[in-house]
Formats: C-alpha cells, structure tokens, sequence
C-alpha cells in the first residue's frame, strides 16, 4: 500500500464537495485538499480549474494557493493569463503573490491588462507594504488614471506609502498634482497621504488645502497639520 492509499481521506468526496454550491462544505474540502501531499492534490484543483462554472474555477485557484509547488504556479499563472472572469483573476493573484518574486512581474502585467476594479484593488492591496516599490509605483500611476474612483483612490494611498521609498520624489509630484484635482475625493485622499512626509513643499500645500472649498479636504489638512504639531511637540 503506497503513502497515499494510507490517508484517511475520502478524495472523490473531497473533490465532490469543491464542485458544491455550498461555500460551508467548499471550506471544509480545501482545507481537507490542503492537507495532501501536493503531487495528489493538485491534479483534482487542475480538474476543477477546467470547469465552465467560474465558482468552480475560483475554489481550484483558492486550493493551488496552498500547494506551492511548480505545476500549482503554471496553472496560476495560466489563470492569470486566460481566465475572462474578474472573482478568478482576483483570487489567483492573491494566491500567486505567496511564491514571491517570480509572481510580481505577472502580477503587474495582469493590472496593466485588466481594467476590472477588483483585480487592480487586490494587486495594490497586495503590494503594499512590500519591498517591490517600483512595480506598486507602476499599478500607483495606472491607479489614478483609473475611471473607477475606487481604484483611483487605492493608488493615491499607494503613492502615500512610496514618500519616504526609493520612488518617493516621483510620488510626490504626482500627490501634489492630486491635491488640486477637480475631484474633492482626490483631493482629500491626496491630503491624507501627504501626512507620512513633512517638508517645507508639503507643509506650504496643507497650508492652502486648509483653505480648500470642500470641507472634507480642510478638516483633512487640519488634522494632517496638528498631527505634525503634535509630533514636534
């Protein structure tokens, strides 16, 4: 009897239960798949991924994400590359970003291919607070040129975290065009990113955005102000 005939796991059930409707008993098989061996697992999340049903598609790219061996990386990448539904791209990439740096580059290239709202807010969401400063400054300038004001709002607080990294001046020209954008909602997020970098250009421009018509923008730029008071204090 090989290893695997050994485990206590009923495989056909497990891969009937990743086809149900039920997101309870989908949870339950993935974290069930999770736990066998990789070479076991991923031809069932590779089955999976073939179906016509996009939930279907998603749970296979959710599970592959546990196994980070070779082949769940091609059949990611793959899902990257072809798969038209936005929930699959989405969960994909989230699922990729944890094999590391040979993910980045496909990432970017998906928010550059894509003009979904929810795939572009995910790979932001997962560059941030990450070392990878030039491609978040990429998905940043691409962000705020989105249609979508979510999207451009997600960039602007990317560009927030990029002041004090090695693409910061870039940064903040483009904050500071930001802050006189027609848009008040850019304009205030603008504002609230500014607050991570205190020179003379950005205390001059909280200065004048405190007298902005938008109140929203003035409480901001009150408050990035007395924060930076508060600090020197």
């Amino acid at each position: 009897m090989s290893e695997h005939d050994e485990l206590p796991l009923d495989l056909e059930q497990i891969e009937r239960d990743l086809r149900e409707r039920a997101l309870n008993k989908q949870k339950v098989a993935l974290d069930r798949l999770a736990q066998v061996p990789a070479d076991v697992a991923v031809p069932i999340l590779a089955r999976l991924l073939k179906s016509s049903d996009f939930m279907q598609r998603r749970v296979a790219v959710m599970g592959l994400g546990n196994h980070r061996v070779e082949e769940s990386f091609q059949l990611l990448a793959g899902a990257i590359a072809n798969d038209l539904d936005p929930n699959v791209m989405g969960e994909a990439a989230n699922s990729i970003f944890d094999f590391g740096d040979r993910a980045i580059p496909l990432l970017v290239n998906l928010f550059k291919n894509t003009q979904n709202w929810l795939v572009r807010q995910s790979i932001i969401s997962l560059l941030l607070g990450t070392n990878y400063h030039a491609e978040l400054l990429v998905t940043a300038e691409l962000a705020i040129a989105d249609e979508t004001q979510s999207v451009q709002e997600v960039g602007i607080l990317a560009l927030g975290h990029l002041l004090n990294s090695p693409g910061g001046e870039r940064a903040l020209s483009l904050l500071l065009e930001l802050c006189n954008d027609p848009a008040w909602r850019n304009r205030w997020r603008a504002t609230i990113a500014l607050q991570s970098l205190q020179n003379p250009v950005t205390k001059a421009t909280i200065a004048r955005l405190q007298q902005d018509e938008h109140f929203r923008v003035v409480a901001a730029a009150l408050e990035v102000a007395n924060h930076w008071a508060s600090q020197s204090d």
